[in-house]
């Protein structure tokens, strides 16, 4: 028979208990296996997959609306055109209101890597202060248009146009609210790693809404003011 040694660390401690009383106390656990043991069990970067797959279904909430637009944008119904009712200049400033938040987005990003907490939020300050303007020109235009008859039932152009152009300012609205409540998670808890995660899902949604405009500027307003 072979002679094997084995260690009382390899007795459970149940076990030892129970053959030498119960004033054995159970091996010191290192370090590294409390560090193991108190790791969150975070999937790496799953929120930002599952965050893309929720932007790839909102982009087919928009193509529909597109496409409505593209086949009713010239159903006027002998109603006015987009050329007799957009204000360019208007629009164009609403634009670079929501361009420019794009930017003060990126600086917040920068300054969260760099964990300076007080730019961080001084940006997301700035960006929902552009964002609100944004919301605040375009509620302005559809009360105007519709304050001169030229409301979402007077012709198919005008559905398709309030149904897309509104659906995007909801989207601004959530993200203003959603920026909202990240300032006071930031102000209350710092740049943790679950706020920068969140920082960071919101920075693809508001560059999405950025993305979006730009089609909305392009193939609504510049394409529905020619002849």
């Amino acid at each position: 028979m072979s002679d094997t040694t084995i260690s009382v660390d390899d007795v459970p401690v149940v076990a030892r208990r129970k053959a030498y009383g119960t004033h054995i106390a159970e091996p010191a656990v290192s370090q590294e296996a409390l560090r193991f043991h108190t790791v969150e069990h975070h999937p790496e970067n799953g929120t930002l997959l599952g965050f893309w797959l929720y932007l790839m279904s909102d982009c087919l909430i928009f193509a529909c609306l597109f496409a409505a637009y593209g086949v009713l944008g010239r159903s006027y119904a002998g109603g006015p055109s987009g050329a007799e009712l957009f204000d360019l200049r208007l629009v164009a400033l609403n634009t670079s209101l929501l361009l420019l938040s794009s930017i003060t987005y990126g600086f917040a990003v920068i300054a969260m890597q760099a964990r300076k907490t007080v730019p961080t939020l001084a940006w997301l300050v700035i960006t929902g202060l552009l964002g609100a303007g944004f919301v605040g020109i375009e509620l302005y235009e559809f009360a105007e248009l519709i304050h001169e008859g030229n409301g979402p039932q007077r012709s198919a152009f005008l559905t398709s146009f309030f149904a897309l152009v509104s659906t995007h300012g909801l989207h601004v609205t959530v993200g203003i609210l959603w920026l909202l409540t990240m300032m006071v998670q930031v102000g209350r808890f710092g740049l943790i790693a679950a706020n920068r995660r969140r920082l960071m899902c919101l920075s693809m949604f508001w560059h999405f809404l950025d993305v979006v405009w730009i089609g909305v500027f392009t193939f609504v307003y510049l394409m529905g003011t020619l002849p």
